[in-house]
């Protein structure tokens, strides 16, 4: 942890010399929310009911397969989006916070911050060398994004 940083410098930026694991953990009481997740058939389900219900809806408009031979593509991707929607919707009116979670575990002595900062530390380790391993070839898929040359001062 750094010992003092000027009022200027990201507190999370590499330079910084802080581990955003540890800021994470401190900012954990107030921005850890544990939501509920439907899993399994319960989305299959719905994810039917909202295809039943677009196709539905669409062929009383007049708009069905054969009319419309691709209509399945976006049936499927909408009622996806309404499914999603539907669950993000109940999961963010259910939250609870992470003393309330170990209050109803009866963790006292906070192991779930503890197991939850393993996770952290590693999935960032994973992502930071996947990132590493793909910048070789990162100059090349960036090319379409770069400046033309005039932009960038070159002569052409």
């Amino acid at each position: 942890m750094p010992d003092k940083q000027r009022p200027d410098q990201d507190p999370t930026s590499p330079a910084s010399g802080g581990d955003v694991t540890e800021q994470l953990i401190r900012l954990m009481s107030r921005d850890l929310v544990f939501t509920m997740t439907f899993l399994g058939e319960s989305q299959h389900r719905m994810q039917t009911h909202f295809e039943h219900f677009i196709a539905a809806s669409l062929a009383a408009a007049g708009v069905n397969q054969a009319t419309h031979p691709m209509i399945r593509l976006f049936v499927e991707r909408h009622a996806a989006l309404l499914r999603e929607f539907v669950f993000s919707g109940v999961a963010l009116s259910r939250q609870f916070g992470i003393g309330e979670i170990e209050h109803l575990i009866g963790d006292a002595s906070s192991l779930l911050r503890i197991d939850i900062w393993d996770q952290l530390r590693n999935h960032i380790e994973m992502a930071e060398t996947r990132f590493r391993a793909q910048l070789p070839d990162l100059p090349r898929q960036l090319a379409d994004f770069a400046a033309p040359d005039a932009a960038r001062g070159e002569a052409p």
